[in-house]
C-alpha cells in the first residue's frame, strides 16, 4: 500500500510540474493538464455519441485483435516448442516474419482486406502475435525433464500432458508475452485507424491534428494512457490469480 502511494503522488507532482509549466510558457503544442480534462470531459462525456462511435469501436477492435493473436500464438508456441524438428522448419520463417515492421504492411493488407475492421485486425494480429508465440516457445520447451519423464512413465494422454502439464509451467512466460502484446496492440491499433477510416480514436487524433486542436488532440492521447494503464491493470490481476499456486516474492506479495 505504501508503494501505491508513491508511485501515485510521484504522478501527482509531474502533472503538477505540467500545469505550471503550461500555465508559464502559454504555448498553444502543449496546453497544461487542466485544459485538456476539460477538452476531455466535452469531448467524450458531455458528447455521449462520441465515446460510443469512437472509442468503443477502438476498445472492440483492440481486444479482438488481442485475443486472436494470443489464441494463434500461445496453440502454435506450445506446438513448436514440444517439437524440434518443427522448429527447425519454422524458426527461419518466423524470425524473418517478425523482422518485418507491421505499419509497413498497413498498405498490403488495405489491398487484401480494403479499408475497414478486417484491415485494423490483421494489422494488430500480425504485429501483437510475436510476443506470445515466442514466450510460448520459449515456456513449453522449460518444462522440467522431471515432469515429462514422470508423464512418460505413467502414459498420460496428449491432451492432458499438454494441458496439464506443458501449459502450466510455461504459464508464467506466456502472462509475460499477453502483457507485451497487449500494449503493442494499444499502438497498432492506433496506427491502423489512422488510415482508411473514420471512427476509431486513431482517426480522431488525425482529425484533430488537421484542424489544429491541439487540446482534443492531448485529450486523445491521454485516454489512451489510461486505456493502456487501465487493460495491463486488468491482466495483471488475471495473471495473479492464474498464476497464484506459484511462489511469490515479496515485493510481488507488497505491491
Amino acid at each position: 500500500m505504501t508503494k501505491f502511494f508513491q508511485r501515485w503522488t510521484v504522478f501527482a507532482g509531474l502533472v503538477a510540474v505540467w500545469q505550471l509549466l503550461g500555465w508559464l510558457a502559454d504555448d498553444p503544442f502543449f496546453p497544461p493538464p487542466s485544459e485538456i480534462l476539460s477538452a476531455a470531459w466535452e469531448w467524450w462525456v458531455l458528447e455521449p455519441q462520441n465515446f460510443t462511435e469512437h472509442v468503443m469501436p477502438s476498445i472492440g477492435r483492440l481486444l479482438l485483435g488481442w485475443a486472436i493473436a494470443s489464441v494463434i500464438g500461445v496453440a502454435l508456441g506450445l506446438l513448436l516448442g514440444r517439437s524440434d524438428r518443427a522448429m527447425e522448419y519454422a524458426g527461419p520463417l518466423l524470425v524473418f516474419l517478425r523482422s518485418i515492421p507491421p505499419p509497413a504492411l498497413v498498405p498490403v493488407f488495405l489491398l487484401l482486406f480494403k479499408a475497414g475492421t478486417s484491415m485494423q485486425l490483421a494489422t494488430i494480429v500480425f504485429g501483437v502475435i510475436w510476443p506470445v508465440l515466442l514466450n510460448s516457445v520459449d515456456g513449453a520447451r522449460s518444462v522440467d525433464v522431471t515432469k515429462v519423464d514422470t508423464s512418460a512413465v505413467f502414459r498420460i494422454p496428449r491432451w492432458q500432458w499438454v494441458l496439464g502439464v506443458v501449459l502450466p509451467a510455461a504459464s508464467p512466460k506466456i502472462f509475460a508475452g499477453l502483457r507485451v502484446s497487449l500494449s503493442l496492440s494499444l499502438v497498432l491499433m492506433v496506427i491502423s485507424e489512422l488510415v482508411g477510416t473514420d471512427n476509431g480514436i486513431g482517426s480522431q487524433l488525425m482529425q484533430a491534428q488537421r484542424e489544429f486542436d491541439y487540446t482534443r488532440m492531448w485529450a486523445g492521447i491521454v485516454l489512451l494512457g489510461v486505456l493502456g494503464y487501465g487493460l495491463n491493470t486488468a491482466l495483471l490481476a488475471v495473471e495473479r490469480r492464474a498464476l497464484a499456486w506459484q511462489p511469490r516474492s515479496r515485493d510481488e506479495q507488497h505491491a
